[in-house]
């Protein structure tokens, strides 16, 4: 009993409050840690913000924004609100547009109204420009008098084609440019429908801009994937030595390469020549301005996108899984397709991905190689922003260049959670 109770006594366990003083300090040193983390990305996010994100919104704006008719002809748009677009237009529209076309005082903003009706309606910018150069009109006090000194003036105010493309564009926000993307387009009284035949294009270019991306894909891959297994099977000195062959590419202009193939390509040049010389064709081939350039130069460009996330799949695979799949009897041939290729799927998911999303935005090549038949999205877009000034068309085929990147993405990220599902 004497040597028990001299015994010291046990720890008691610590007081409730040190251990929520413990979790508060814990607490105060992660907030510090994620805040420090935060301020030292926060210079990237802005730096993204600034150059990526707000002009990505300032595109998708813009496809829809319609800003000419609604911030010149108000008032006109107003009178036009209860019209039933069968009948003539009331008289009091007549006069909202005198007074709304009296209002604008720089010929600048008429011609900028005038050229975003014409492309409603052609001869709607002679009508416009003559009417806003022949005011004030005499006799033009009350509506009705309005209207006859507008007829008088230029018989087509008494058409009703050139009143529905004002009704139609007199709201600031409009669907019109998004739907002439994808050959839509509404009609007088507001339905969508389908524009007629013989002005649907841009499905055709739509189509003809993803068949030559997949066809530049698809070469991609064939040459990439062999280039890039030879790559992986040899030594890290070799190996860097003919990678920065691979990458030589990226050191010239991409205009010294396609003027390079314009040289390779005509009917002259040394590629046509050798093919002759060699007994192949007995005359030229016809490779320049057409698809078949359009492609070349498209697959030289592009395939070292290609060859690098294949080249660093392949670098990572094991090579003993194909030689224990031979040691169990099955042919080199078979092993290397059961065994070595499916591991091989995200790096040509990754490239054939990077691939594509890069072809399908090409202006250049295309403009300078091919054909009036060649001509790809992009090209478009240069010719609204550049020759045709129309903003929002421009953005509007932006929009669908970028909503069929974030389609494709998709697609990758679930094929990517599948193969990790696999694997």
């Amino acid at each position: 009993m004497t040597a028990l109770a001299t015994l010291p006594a046990q720890p008691s366990a610590a007081p409730a409050s040190d251990r929520t003083t413990l979790l508060r300090q814990l607490r105060r040193v992660e907030r510090r840690k994620r805040l420090r983390a935060m301020a030292l990305t926060l210079p990237l996010l802005i730096f993204l913000a600034v150059t990526f994100l707000v002009p990505l919104g300032a595109l998708l704006m813009r496809a829809v924004e319609n800003p000419e008719v609604a911030a010149s002809l108000g008032s006109t748009g107003t009178a036009l609100q209860g019209w039933d677009r069968k009948a003539a237009p009331p008289d009091q529209a007549y006069a909202a547009l005198l007074k709304d076309l009296a209002a604008i005082h720089e010929t600048a903003q008429a011609g900028v109204l005038a050229r975003r009706l014409n492309t409603e309606v052609g001869g709607a910018r002679s009508l416009i420009m003559n009417t806003y150069r022949a005011l004030p009109l005499a006799n033009a006090d009350s509506p009705a008098q309005a209207r006859d000194a507008m007829i008088a003036l230029d018989p087509r105010w008494a058409e009703l084609p050139y009143w529905w493309a004002i009704a139609k564009n007199s709201a600031r926000w409009t669907p019109d440019y998004l739907l002439t993307a994808v050959d839509l387009k509404r009609d007088a009284q507001g339905n969508v429908v389908r524009v007629g035949s013989d002005e649907a294009a841009f499905s055709d270019i739509l189509v003809r801009t993803f068949y030559i991306s997949s066809i530049v894909t698809l070469c991609c891959i064939a040459l990439g994937y062999p280039l890039a297994y030879w790559l992986s099977t040899l030594s890290a000195r070799r190996a860097n030595l003919m990678m920065i062959l691979v990458l030589l590419p990226f050191w010239t202009s991409v205009l010294v390469r396609i003027a390079a193939w314009i040289v390779l390509l005509q009917s002259s040049g040394l590629v046509n020549r050798f093919l002759q010389f060699i007994g192949v064709i007995n005359e030229p081939l016809a490779l320049l301005f057409n698809r078949v350039g359009v492609i070349i130069a498209m697959v030289h460009i592009l395939l070292p996108f290609m060859v690098l996330p294949l080249y660093s799949v392949m670098k990572s695979i094991p090579g003993n899984y194909v030689k224990a799949a031979i040691s169990l009897g099955s042919p080199p041939f078979k092993a290397f397709l059961r065994v070595y290729v499916p591991q091989t799927f995200p790096g040509v998911a990754a490239g054939g991905l990077l691939v594509f999303i890069t072809a399908i935005g090409y202006y250049v090549t295309p403009a300078l190689l091919g054909g009036p038949a060649d001509q790809m999205l992009s090209y478009y877009v240069a010719q609204y922003t550049n020759v045709e000034v129309n903003w929002g068309m421009a953005c509007a085929l932006g929009s669908v260049l970028l909503t069929a990147t974030l389609v494709l993405y998709v697609f990758y990220r679930r094929f990517a959670k599948a193969e990790l599902s696999l694997s």
